[in-house]
């Protein structure tokens, strides 16, 4: 799946997303701030902003934001999220709001106009960049010293707690069987033992230098149509077949409302990953 798709599975369900999708610990963005030296002088290229999740808190720590996303709904919504900031002003696919600028578009055909950044963010959106030119562009958009952060949440379990998947396993097979998506969370342990770099297949080569990782334990807890919702949002549901993906949502939602309480969790590890531009 391209970023033109990755723009149609998400632009489906903006409002969704935004709601059910977590956000990041505040915690981050002040190590963020720490490693990086990021201030009210600095400008930060966020690529794939979606709703805004990070932007927000990016906005807050004063620094100016350039957003590209290539969803049109995504970086509608993202416009009306960070309107607070400051008076906003829309000319064609570029609009302004304070410190934050919101360009629709896919990073890989991003027009830069020869602007250069003191960072490059991106909010569990770098996978979706085409990988055979992403690092080099990364690389070609920052300021020498300049710095790339890659932000995410690993889905985790642990020992003993009722998860949701392990509960709807054999809902996951009538409905969709064989589908290699389909697995329980690693253990948040497993997790925190891990050193995997950049956390991609392919790493930058030698355009950044190794990466400061750092991992931030957080929770969501829904009833089971907002579980449903949560699913609803992410990719590995979106690509389904409707007629298969929302009757197994609603019994997704069935089975927490009858065997669990209406309640579930959904952990995450989320993680800050900082390297420096070489060269």
């Amino acid at each position: 799946m391209d970023g033109r798709d990755l723009g149609r599975v998400f632009d489906d369900v903006p409002e969704i997303y935004d709601r059910v999708r977590p956000g990041y610990p505040d915690e981050l963005f002040a190590d963020l701030a720490a490693v990086t030296g990021i201030d009210a002088r600095a400008s930060v290229l966020e690529v794939g902003c979606g709703t805004g999740q990070a932007t927000r808190p990016l906005a807050a720590l004063g620094c100016s934001v350039t957003a590209v996303e290539p969803g049109v709904g995504m970086a509608a919504l993202a416009r009306r999220r960070v309107a607070d900031f400051g008076n906003g002003a829309a000319f064609g696919n570029v609009a302004t709001f304070g410190n934050v600028d919101i360009e629709t578009s896919m990073f890989e055909e991003w027009g830069d106009r020869g602007r250069r950044f003191d960072a490059l963010v991106a909010a569990t959106s770098w996978h979706w960049v085409d990988p055979s030119v992403r690092w080099r562009r990364a690389h070609d958009v920052l300021r020498p010293g300049g710095w790339m952060v890659v932000l995410g949440h690993v889905v985790v379990r642990r020992p003993g707690e009722p998860e949701v998947y392990a509960e709807t396993a054999d809902l996951h097979e009538r409905f969709s069987p064989a589908n290699p998506g389909w697995g329980h969370p690693p253990l948040e342990d497993e997790v925190r033992a891990t050193d995997d770099a950049w956390g991609l297949a392919d790493g930058p080569g030698n355009l950044f230098g190794p990466p400061v990782v750092r991992w931030y334990p957080t929770v969501q807890w829904f009833d089971g149509a907002g579980f449903a919702d949560l699913l609803r949002s992410t990719s590995l549901y979106r690509k389904l077949d409707r007629d298969v993906r929302e009757p197994l949502l609603d019994a997704v939602a069935e089975r927490i409302r009858t065997r669990m309480g209406d309640r579930a969790p959904r952990r995450y590890l989320s993680v800050l990953r900082v390297g420096r531009r070489a060269g």
